[in-house]
């Protein structure tokens, strides 16, 4: 005879326990366990969501490695030029790990109207500039054109737009401090408005022709301020990093952008600690009220187990129809979570009803993340774990007396 089959379709079947004691418990277990995983869900997906959402934009505006001049200037204004022939540019051979290299330089400026002035960083590339990060965050307007001749198009931000009282096609003077201590002013067309959502970045940083900045400054076509240098893998950033270095003269530094903006991405790694710390307790609190059930479901089924026992069944096969009913409420569980969390997931993703103040986390609503890899991993994770917790409470099992539970039955 099959008891497994037989006891769990027949005896203690999932339909029946609508009709037991122990249905609240039950109950109860299930919600925990869908609670539990919309709430691992959403973690991970906002938090990878965050994380990499961040760094895009840092590195949109910066490139993933900054080579530079070895003078010892980390700030944001390019000082001295460096010769743009190098043996790294355009294609960087030496380190295949190396997608695009591009040529920036940076000037220091403020942009005076007639009722209000602001600095800003016009931030000088060329051609060869990555413009695809940029499109991401384009809300009017287009991106400008520096492939043909010196023109006069610009890209700012809203934030600027807004704080100067400009809008797409204004034409835009800039001031320029001279080495003399007079000015210098540059009159630029805003052809297009961005709007990153990292306040630090947009409240500073006006896009131009490089070549202004060389006149600028007076220097020759061949001199730049830096190259900014993406990797296909970011997680190998630090690797790739040194490796860039070991490559480059030794007049030029090179800086990862998780060096420059050190506590920012100090800041995205604390994510990975709480993710992890999240997802254990999620599990544990699930665990632990399916044990709660188990134990419920046991002993409120104690004369069956005696009758069980007392025709020849053993400890392990009557703790296998119990085990196989606690697991199925554990599917039960997953399947609903499942449901709810991903639906959840792709509202926000799609409709951005959660949103987020851009001055704290550098995004104005809360990015989504969605791989299956990783539910699918959390699925099977959650549901061996929740097994193997529900082998401790199945033991109470073996210390059950047919002789007692049959007697007072």
């Amino acid at each position: 005879m099959n008891f497994e089959y037989f006891t769990a379709k027949r005896i203690i079947g999932a339909k029946q326990y609508k009709s037991t004691a122990s249905t609240p418990i039950i109950k109860i277990a299930i919600i925990a366990i869908v609670l539990g995983m919309v709430m691992m869900m959403i973690t991970i997906a906002t938090g990878i969501g965050l994380q990499q959402k961040i760094k895009e934009k840092v590195s949109a505006f910066n490139g993933d490695v900054i080579v530079s001049q070895f003078d010892g200037n980390n700030s944001d204004i390019t000082l001295n030029p460096i010769p743009k022939n190098q043996d790294f540019y355009p294609d960087f051979e030496s380190v295949s790990e190396v997608s695009h290299v591009q040529v920036t330089a940076t000037k220091a400026g403020v942009i005076r109207t007639p009722t209000d002035f602001e600095g800003i960083i016009v931030k000088g590339v060329g051609a060869d500039y990555r413009w695809d990060f940029m499109q991401e965050f384009l809300v009017e307007g287009r991106l400008p054109d520096y492939s043909d001749k010196l023109n006069t198009e610009i890209l700012i931000s809203t934030y600027l737009a807004n704080r100067l009282g400009f809008k797409n096609g204004d034409k835009v003077i800039v001031f320029f401090l001279k080495e003399d201590g007079g000015f210098l002013n540059r009159r630029f067309d805003i052809v297009g408005i961005y709007d990153s959502g990292f306040q630090e970045f947009d409240e500073t940083f006006l896009f131009a022709d490089i070549r202004h900045i060389q006149k600028l400054n007076k220097w020759e076509e061949d001199q730049v301020g830096a190259f900014e240098v993406f990797v296909d893998d970011f997680d190998k950033l630090d690797e790739i990093g040194v490796e860039i270095y070991k490559n480059t003269d030794s007049f030029l530094n090179t800086m990862t952008i998780k060096q420059k903006y050190y506590s920012i991405f100090e800041w995205l790694s604390l994510f990975d600690f709480n993710i992890a710390l999240i997802i254990a307790v999620m599990i544990i609190v699930a665990g632990i009220n399916m044990i709660v059930a188990l134990l419920v479901l046991i002993l409120e089924r104690t004369p069956m187990v005696g009758i069980l026992k007392a025709l020849g069944a053993s400890d392990w096969s009557i703790r296998k129809i119990f085990m196989y009913n606690a697991l199925y409420l554990v599917g039960v569980g997953l399947f609903w979570g499942n449901v709810i969390g991903i639906g959840l997931l792709l509202i926000q993703k799609y409709f951005g009803l959660i949103t987020l103040n851009p001055e704290t986390y550098y995004v104005s609503e809360a990015p989504v993340y969605i791989d299956w890899y990783y539910i699918v991993l959390l699925n099977v994770g959650t549901f061996l774990l929740c097994a193997l917790m529900l082998l401790i409470p199945s033991y109470v099992i073996t210390r059950i007396s047919p002789v007692k539970t049959i007697k007072f039955d």
